[in-house]
């Protein structure tokens, strides 16, 4: 999605929303009461038609909390009827069928958003990023609470339309490029810095800046993961899918700096340190340490349970796992967590074997 100047609706939205805060909500919309997804009403937004464009001219936007609650509330995500996953920790597991038996198809993360697509008994089926299916309906937030709760969670992020967007130190050309993202990657902004010429973000807990002429800016919510995203190569052994196996099942969980804990909250390399441990590979507590911990190979040696750095030009600062398919799974920061990447979303340093078969 291209950087957005708010449109009329969404300037309708903030005004509807703002006046929301200060008269009671319930007194001025009507929403449905009727449990299935087709006929419940969007709760917090207004039509064009209901309000007097005339009365906008006396209201301020430029709150940026006025306008992202307006751009969440709009049409920017295309849900009509959301749901916030409500967990305190950890996933809701999504399946195939409802029951609790049902094929596990997708994790999907506390706070994370969906569309709710039908309710069938004490179940919800729902779609969110690239997966579908049944959850609970008891751990989602629904109607007032899920719009409120969207506005509150809802964070700018900066989406790479371009190959080998230079992230630098500071916000000029003159400056050290500490990395190049591949096209698509989307990292968080910081600083409030969205509308400026040089955005500030977040890259695996690194600060640079990204021209915003080569990025597109939008607000985003948490989506749910699919867990076919890993594909494994011809030949992989047992114990190589065990590992990838493993380290998917904790996708989603939070970062922490300096963490060691796979449910409670880890680092890149406490991540990578701790899956390896479960299989006898006994690694540091660094990433830097760990690049020196096996055998150098190639990428075009990579097999799934192999380990692949990256850094700011020779400087390691980050560890992935390889899972196949040219995908890692990584402990990436504080807002995605463990989460399932490309390989190539920045450029790797170098490519580690711990696994021996």
């Amino acid at each position: 999605m291209k950087k957005r100047i708010i449109s009329a609706f969404s300037l309708v939205c903030a005004a509807a929303l703002i006046f929301d805060y200060c008269i009671d909500s319930k007194n001025n919309i009507d929403v449905a009461s009727d449990t299935d997804a087709s006929s419940t009403a969007i709760a917090g937004v207004m039509t064009a038609g209901a309000v007097d464009l005339a009365s906008l001219e006396s209201l301020s936007v430029t709150d940026s909390d006025a306008v992202a609650t307006a751009k969440s509330l709009g049409d920017i995500y295309g849900y009509t009827n959301i749901g916030i996953c409500n967990v305190s920790e950890g996933n809701l597991n999504i399946r195939e069928s409802a029951d609790t038996e049902g094929k596990l198809v997708g994790k999907f993360p506390a706070n994370a958003a969906c569309e709710i697509v039908s309710t069938e008994g004490d179940w919800s089926y729902i779609k969110s990023g690239e997966v579908e299916g049944y959850v609970l309906s008891e751990y989602l937030l629904t109607g007032d609470e899920a719009w409120e709760k969207a506005a509150e969670l809802a964070e700018y992020v900066a989406t790479s339309n371009t190959g080998g967007l230079r992230v630098r130190v500071e916000p000029n050309t003159d400056c050290e490029i500490i990395y190049q993202l591949a096209d698509g990657e989307e990292v968080a902004i910081l600083d409030n810095t969205q509308d400026d010429e040089w955005i500030k973000v977040d890259v695996d807990g690194d600060e640079g800046y990204v021209s915003a002429e080569y990025v597109d800016v939008d607000l985003s919510l948490k989506t749910a993961m699919t867990l076919t995203e890993a594909r494994y190569g011809e030949g992989v052994s047992d114990v190589r899918t065990a590992i990838c196996d493993y380290a998917l099942q904790f996708v989603g969980n939070r970062y922490v700096w300096g963490g060691t804990s796979l449910t409670n909250g880890v680092d890149c390399s406490g991540f990578t340190m701790q899956v390896m441990a479960q299989y006898g590979v006994y690694l540091s507590h660094s990433s830097r340490a760990q690049a020196n911990e096996g055998t150098t190979i190639s990428t075009s040696e990579l097999k799934p349970g192999d380990l692949i750095f990256y850094g700011k030009g020779s400087y390691i600062n980050h560890v992935a796992i390889y899972i196949g398919g040219g995908q890692i799974v990584h402990a990436s920061n504080k807002r995605d967590g463990i989460k399932i990447s490309n390989y190539t979303y920045r450029t790797p340093v170098k490519c580690v074997r711990v696994i021996y078969d």
